[in-house]
């Protein structure tokens, strides 16, 4: 199906839901995602931000800066990943448990400003990663609709651009529990240790960067333009001094690069 068609079917399935709550991250896809409920319901639309420790510090203020620029009211909830031992004990299907208290409560916000319906930005392309968040959406009732028009990520980059949205080429950014292994504990100081190690490395001009928490060992993934660069003297010294002062005791740059779910590598379900 061409995507002009794809689009066409997503601003009817979007009408037919007449108020919404769209899940926003700020990202590429949920930005996309609100702006098309904007044009299409105009005020029948709230955009609701996670804030977490699970979520990079950054995203709360891009998110709020993104919803103001579409003209969308914006919430922000507390949510509480962190206080479930079946989160924090990450075991392979985490993110149905986070996905299910997050969208578990953003119902709740939108049942509080009676709107019918709670969307979030998954697309085509979300199915080749190993996702049980999904389940929990399709639980709740929580409606995807540029999944459901069969939109891909690169055809929600393009249309992004085409609409003038500022996130258009955004690096995805999932949540930071994505860094550690299955069956490493979550906490809060890892988190915050992860975040402030790929603030470090993005601020040296990387654009996609994933620190890999193995303890006291860091494992740095940036696209394979970016390794030469980062291994190179002076920038691989400031490196490791940071990430050693944030506690690791080995820093390694892999040199398979990025790639997204990599920790999901040999993960069937």
């Amino acid at each position: 199906m061409a995507t002009e068609d794809k689009l066409v079917r997503l601003t009817g399935a979007i009408s037919a839901l007449e108020s919404v709550l769209v899940a926003f991250s700020g990202g590429v896809d949920s930005t996309f995602l609100l702006a098309m409920c904007r044009n299409v319901l105009g005020e029948k639309v709230l955009a609701v931000t996670a804030d977490s420790p699970v979520y990079p510090a950054r995203e709360l203020a891009g998110a709020a800066k993104a919803a103001a620029s579409l003209g969308v009211k914006h919430l922000v909830v507390r949510t509480g990943q962190m206080r479930d031992p079946r989160f924090t004990a990450n075991p392979r299907d985490r993110c149905y448990h986070c996905k299910r208290m997050v969208f578990g409560e953003l119902g709740e916000v939108a049942a509080a400003n009676q709107i019918r319906s709670l969307v979030e930005g998954s697309n085509l392309d979300d199915g080749d990663d190993y996702r049980p968040g999904a389940r929990a959406a399709e639980e709740l009732g929580v409606r995807r609709p540029l999944l459901e028009a069969g939109l891909t990520k690169a055809e929600i980059r393009a249309a992004s651009r085409d609409m003038g949205l500022a996130a258009w080429d955004r690096p995805s950014q999932p949540c930071l529990a994505t860094r550690i292994p299955y069956g490493s504990p979550i906490t809060e100081r890892s988190l915050a240790t992860i975040d402030d190690a790929e603030t470090f490395v993005r601020g040296l001009g990387v654009g996609q960067v994933r620190v890999r928490h193995h303890g006291r060992l860091a494992s740095i993934e940036v696209a394979p333009r970016d390794i030469v660069r980062l291994a190179d003297g002076d920038t691989r010294d400031r490196i490791v001094g940071h990430l050693k002062r944030l506690g690791y005791h080995h820093v390694v740059l892999d040199l398979a690069g990025y790639r997204t779910g990599s920790l999901n590598e040999g993960v069937t379900g």
